[in-house]
């Protein structure tokens, strides 16, 4: 009967505490539950041949006449720049490593999260006797509740509640007034506290610490990401701008050429000029479309790029839509002062930011193995109250008049002889420090030769543009003076075409300055950790779904 009084009393809970555990868990769910993985021997180790004939394209009926064109997309450059921030690859995967730390700093905090502690235990003993009794049978359960608490100072504070009950068929003798069954329980407060070595908040606090900052490195290292992949939309952008205008470049070449082609033929069938004028100028003609291939594979690499940047959905790198540049550049002259951008820099720079962390990181690092050289002393106190009684209410009255009660001291020493593990990790720290503080000194000469380089650059760049359009107009002077020439009979095709190809060449310089020169401001604004226009950036981490 006994025994079934117990099954039914601690199956209750029993039940209670499997609920709480379970209640106290997150789930989080997973795509597969298993995965497994097997790699054929000859996918790693076969090296396939490419068969460039099974690689062509399957021949395609013509286009009708009224098919529509290639689709076309105008971009300006903040709607580029807006696309990137949604959808770029890139950003998408470091966007996520921000809730990857701060997942890491509540796990170091959790530390000193409270814990639930218990103990169910149930024992029968069977002891042989050395009397004329066969044995001894003890039949006993237990459960221990408990509340664990550590503290910020190191130590640790338990707060226990143990229920046992103890019952025997040992015969007593007759002057023995020994309860059967016993009840007994016991309430029990202790505190475990370091003195020296792991004591106090700030050693203790050390891993948390390092996680903030190692958080903090992580949203500096995303805020960069988010930099460089502007400063790639941007550079991706004035290519495309300065690749298309050279394509319209070369097309005028062309039409220019075909011009002076026909010019030719009309001079030979008059008589006026010998055959050889219109060879001259067919192999201008054919040397100009050259040019056009040329310049159209420039213009879709440059698209390929800037698609590959912005992600877009429905604007793949395969995709036939053909992107426009709706942004014109308008270039502006500036006299910067090297000293302020170079502290401009200095200061908005994150590789700068991120060194001054892992300094901070050193200094934590410095003062916690500082105290992980001190010796082990450790104060344990414990207050126990006791109750028995041969019903567990009369066990719980009893303890509730506490009547009697326990205390307890110790002090636990341990001093390492020698110690060398430690100071040897203590000096390790410290070499660290004065790496990173030299470390530091290196990364500001590299910002300040990045800035003045980029200053530099812009100058130069603009230099370029005033020299370019001073030579576009002469170049283009100079043409239309040759082309009169040959029409009044004194030059011949050969000088018109090379006076054309100069005026070509001079019109893409002077596109290419202005490309170089929006690209040297983006390179600019890089080398000072910031980003270009009047509209500000601020970038949320993407938290993934856990569930």
């Amino acid at each position: 009967m006994s025994r079934r009084i117990f099954v039914r009393e601690y199956f209750v809970f029993f039940a209670w505490l499997v609920l709480l555990a379970v209640g106290g868990c997150e789930q989080i769910g997973s795509e597969e539950e298993f995965y497994e993985m097997e790699v054929p021997a000859e996918k790693v180790r076969q090296i396939e041949v490419l068969d460039l004939e099974q690689m062509e394209a399957e021949e395609e009926p013509p286009a009708e006449v009224n098919e529509a064109a290639a689709e076309k997309l105008e971009l300006t450059l903040e709607e580029a720049r807006a696309l990137a921030l949604v959808n770029n690859l890139s950003l998408k995967v470091q966007l996520v490593s921000p809730a990857v730390a701060a997942e890491r700093v509540s796990e170091e905090e959790a530390k000193f999260e409270w814990a639930f502690v218990s103990d169910i235990s149930y024992s029968k003993m069977d002891t042989p006797q050395s009397t004329k009794l066969a044995g001894t049978q003890i039949d006993s359960s237990g459960v221990g509740l408990g509340v664990r608490m550590p503290l910020r100072t190191g130590g640790t504070v338990s707060f226990d509640v143990i229920d046992r009950r103890t019952k025997t068929d040992e015969i007593f003798s007759e002057f023995s007034e020994a309860l059967n069954p016993e009840y007994s329980t016991d309430f029990s407060v202790s505190i475990s506290q370091p003195l020296l070595r792991n004591a106090g908040n700030r050693a203790n606090r050390h891993s948390i610490r390092i996680a903030e900052y190692d958080r903090q490195i992580i949203e500096s290292q995303t805020k960069l990401e988010v930099i460089r992949v502007l400063a790639a939309v941007d550079r991706a952008y004035w290519r495309l701008y300065a690749a298309r205008r050279e394509l319209v470049v070369r097309k005028q070449q062309y039409d220019l050429a075909q011009a002076q082609l026909e010019q030719a033929r009309r001079f030979v069938e008059l008589g006026e000029r010998a055959l050889v004028e219109v060879i001259r100028a067919e192999a201008g003609v054919a040397e100009r479309l050259e040019g056009i291939i040329v310049a159209e594979n420039s213009v879709r690499d440059r698209e390929r790029e800037l698609k590959q940047i912005l992600n877009k959905p429905g604007l793949e790198t395969q995709t036939p839509t053909v992107l426009i540049a709706a942004t014109e550049p308008d270039p502006v002259h500036y006299e910067l002062d090297d000293e302020r951008m170079v502290a401009a820099g200095i200061e908005n720079r994150m590789e700068m930011l991120e060194l001054e962390l892992e300094l901070a990181k050193d200094i934590s690092t410095i003062d916690f193995m500082r105290n992980q050289a001190l010796p082990v002393v450790t104060l344990d106190y414990t207050y126990n109250i006791n109750g028995l009684g041969p019903t567990r209410s009369d066990a719980y009255d009893l303890l509730y008049d506490k009547r009697f009660e326990d205390h307890s001291f110790g002090l636990r020493v341990m001093v390492p002889l020698g110690n060398e593990a430690a100071k040897s990790r203590l000096r390790q720290a410290f070499y660290q420090r004065r790496q990173r503080l030299s470390t530091r000194e290196r990364r500001q000469t590299l910002i300040e030769l990045e800035v003045l380089d980029a200053v530099d650059q812009l100058e130069a760049n603009w230099q370029r543009i005033l020299a370019s359009r001073q030579n576009t107009v002469l170049a283009g002077r100079l043409f239309k003076a040759e082309k009169r020439q040959f029409e009044l009979g004194l030059r011949t095709s050969t000088d018109v075409l090379d006076a054309q190809t100069k005026f070509a060449e001079a019109q893409s310089a002077e596109i290419r300055a202005l490309g170089e020169y929006q690209i040297a401001q983006v390179d600019l604004a890089f080398a000072t950790g910031t980003l270009l226009g009047a509209a500000k950036v601020w970038w949320e981490p993407i938290v993934p779904v856990s569930r």
